[in-house]
């Protein structure tokens, strides 16, 4: 029912953006008249901490703004995450890496709409054997987000994602909903 779900919010998504250019000019006699800079959009994440728990998330991405309003992005990226708990014997590693496609539609201009295709490649641990095997998991990630622009290229964000897939080898397995956030500078 979940998966269902996922798939008909991410056909709405891309449904309502193609609704907008319905009526007008045939794609062959419409040409974009916006420079290729102004078309795509570069943002992401970099996490960090130090200490007993040591984190580094990298997530980079660029978006290209389909239609001229800029309502309706497509875009990738690629992630890498390194996890590390000083505090267990033996200390306990992890790090995964991967790939990533979105679709974003912005009914407003604080808001959007987000769907994401994220395919991560993890280790995981066959207990039985004490083997160690990298694995890809497919993830799909369905939600929104809010944003307060505070003037020229910079911006206050929140985003609630949920996984809908709940591949048992993923990271988000059985969680709730997933909960961004952070302050995006344009360079």
């Amino acid at each position: 029912m979940i998966r269902t779900a996922a798939v008909a919010a991410l056909v709405l998504l891309l449904q309502a953006a193609s609704a907008q250019e319905a009526g007008s000019a045939p794609a062959k006699a419409r040409k974009d008249p916006r420079p290729l800079a102004d078309r795509l959009w570069f943002g992401g994440g970099v996490g960090l901490q130090f200490g007993s728990f040591t984190v580094v998330q990298l997530e980079p991405m660029v978006g290209y703004k389909v239609d001229q309003p800029g309502r309706f992005s497509l875009g990738t990226g690629i992630t890498y995450w390194y996890f590390s708990n000083n505090n267990t014997r033996p200390r306990t590693e992890f790090n995964a890496y991967g790939y990533r496609f979105f679709s974003r539609y912005r009914p407003i201009d604080q808001a959007y709409l987000h769907a994401e295709f994220l395919n991560l490649n993890r280790e995981q641990f066959f207990g039985p054997t004490d083997r160690i095997q990298r694995i890809w998991v497919p993830h799909l990630l369905v939600g929104g987000g809010y944003i307060e622009r505070f003037g020229g290229n910079t911006s206050f964000t929140l985003q609630v994602l949920w996984e809908v897939l709940q591949d048992p080898n993923s990271v988000y397995f059985g969680r709730g909903p997933i909960f961004g956030g952070g302050v995006g500078v344009g360079f």
